[in-house]
């Protein structure tokens, strides 16, 4: 087998696991805002109560086979499930490629980098499709997440991965405290300001748990991000429906938004942005 196919097959693997990691973010997003266990029972048809066998449940596939209906019941079902693991199939490759970029990379370290931030990805995008729909973001994936971003970055350290997204525990317990910190006082100001609650407290622990997973150096970046994507999207949303400041929308998809663009993109926004990449780096 020639180093190129085992390196092909190596992403064909990654995406599929990807794709199962989005079928199973289908039940979190469904269950974790009524709490309800994302475990058992298995999974079901909202509709008839029919438990989907194995080989209704693969992901993307099952429901191109079952033509988007329920086989017990006919129900329709939504576009948005083969959606979701798509996107994480596609997130989850596109990570592989950036974690592992060659042969060369394909040990111990950057396998368990790719696990660990994989995981990270898979959870942001639960919290954006639940904050969208609910307004709340889960503890379970947010303030209880944050412990295992500072035992990921211990795990890292040890087993010697320096490449992308690498930080040391010190950055990643700090990187938390600052996260939920800065948005605590930007929270407190626009009280102050305006006499009104401008985010709720969820944002504030997801912040908490990007400075866990992703240091100190990725809060400054997202929240930057995060506010010219939410005036993006608010503005015209705004004059659309004529509500002026009165306009609540989740700010939540927006940090998450800024995440992805440090995930993915992490390494050039500080060679571009040159006094914070030689702070990041050590140099100051």
């Amino acid at each position: 087998m020639s180093p190129e196919l085992f390196f092909g097959i190596l992403q064909g693997w990654a995406f599929a696991v990807s794709l199962a990691i989005g079928s199973f973010l289908n039940v979190c997003i469904a269950r974790m805002p009524e709490d309800r266990s994302v475990v058992s029972p298995g999974s079901m048809c909202p509709s008839c109560g029919h438990q989907i066998r194995w080989y209704e449940n693969i992901p993307v596939l099952s429901w191109v086979f079952l033509r988007a209906r329920c086989s017990a019941c006919g129900t329709k079902i939504s576009a948005l499930y083969p959606g979701v693991e798509l996107l994480m199939g596609v997130l989850g490759l596109l990570l592989f490629r950036r974690l592992v970029p060659d042969l060369a990379s394909v040990d111990a370290a950057h396998l368990s980098a790719w696990g660990i931030f994989t995981v990270f990805v898979a959870m942001q995008v639960a919290n954006t499709f639940i904050d969208q729909k609910h307004r709340i973001l889960p503890d379970e994936l947010t303030i209880y997440a944050a412990p295992f971003g500072v035992l990921a970055a211990l795990l890292l350290s040890y087993l010697g991965y320096e490449g992308h997204l690498a930080i040391n525990w010190q950055q990643s317990v700090v990187g938390a405290l600052a996260g939920s910190g800065v948005l605590l006082l930007l929270i407190g100001a626009y009280w102050l300001v305006r006499r009104v609650q401008g985010m709720g407290f969820g944002d504030v622990k997801l912040l908490l748990a990007f400075g866990a997973f992703l240091g100190i150096w990725s809060i400054l970046p997202i929240l930057m991000i995060a506010s010219l994507v939410g005036l993006a999207v608010g503005i015209p949303m705004m004059l659309a429906k004529g509500q002026g400041m009165r306009l609540e929308l989740p700010f939540g998809p927006f940090l998450v938004a800024g995440s992805m663009v440090w995930v993915y993109f992490g390494t050039e926004l500080l060679d571009w942005w040159i006094p914070y990449g030689m702070l990041a780096s050590g140099a100051l």
